[in-house]
């Protein structure tokens, strides 16, 4: 093809999402609108491919279901989960959705995105569930605390009675989409001591070892 359509073909799939271009290396690489196109090019995504075994190394310590996930409209998708091979876990999987409002993935992404898109966000909950707002506009407030103190925002038992989980956010290039790295499990047997105390640091070092694979290397 022409160069000229190369560049336009380019220019467009980079505004869409389809591509993102890494400045330090000069080079396009896929972008996270890809997750809709399938299975085949999710396995492909840099993000994906560098954050399973980190995950899977962290559910096997924690025994939690670790989840990777974006936004999509006024849910979290998952885009990635690792369990370990304990019996008592959760059996959430690829492509589950979890609520902005109530699930710790969610609050970690209202804590962590720009101001100017929370709003956003913040005006469509309102407008959709006016009744619930009050309640959903003080566990966004905690949120926002939790992430500044502890580096995490957690949901015990507000999705469902049942779960309890803590999520953080993971930044995996400039230009990318927000990130959010979750751990889940049942509220039983995982009691919100175990995930503010034990859970934590160690969903927080995965965050970072991930994060590291995306930092410009120096020459």
């Amino acid at each position: 093809m022409p160069k000229s359509t190369v560049s336009r073909l380019t220019y467009t799939l980079t505004k869409l999402g389809f591509l993102h271009h890494d400045d330090d290396a000069s080079r396009y690489r896929l972008g996270m609108a890809t997750l809709s196109l399938g299975g085949t090019t999710l396995s492909r995504l840099d993000a994906k491919e560098v954050s399973r075994p980190v995950m899977q190394k962290l559910a096997d310590s924690t025994q939690c279901l670790i989840a990777l996930g974006i936004r999509e409209g006024m849910s979290m998708l998952y885009v990635e989960t690792c369990r370990s091979d304990s019996v008592v876990t959760l059996r959430l999987n690829l492509g589950s959705r979890m609520p902005l409002a109530t699930s710790s993935m969610g609050r970690a992404y209202l804590a962590a995105v720009k101001p100017g898109a929370r709003k956003s966000l913040e005006d469509r909950m309102r407008a959709l569930d006016p009744a619930s707002w009050p309640s959903i506009e003080d566990g966004i407030h905690k949120a926002m605390e939790e992430l500044a103190e502890f580096g995490c925002c957690s949901s015990f038992g507000d999705w469902r009675p049942e779960v309890h989980g803590i999520a953080t956010p993971l930044r995996v290039g400039k230009g990318m989409p927000l990130m959010i790295l979750s751990a889940a499990g049942p509220a039983q047997s995982m009691p919100a001591e175990l995930f503010m105390h034990a859970i934590r640091p160690a969903l927080l070092a995965a965050a970072q070892e991930i994060e590291a694979h995306f930092r410009p290397r120096s020459s």
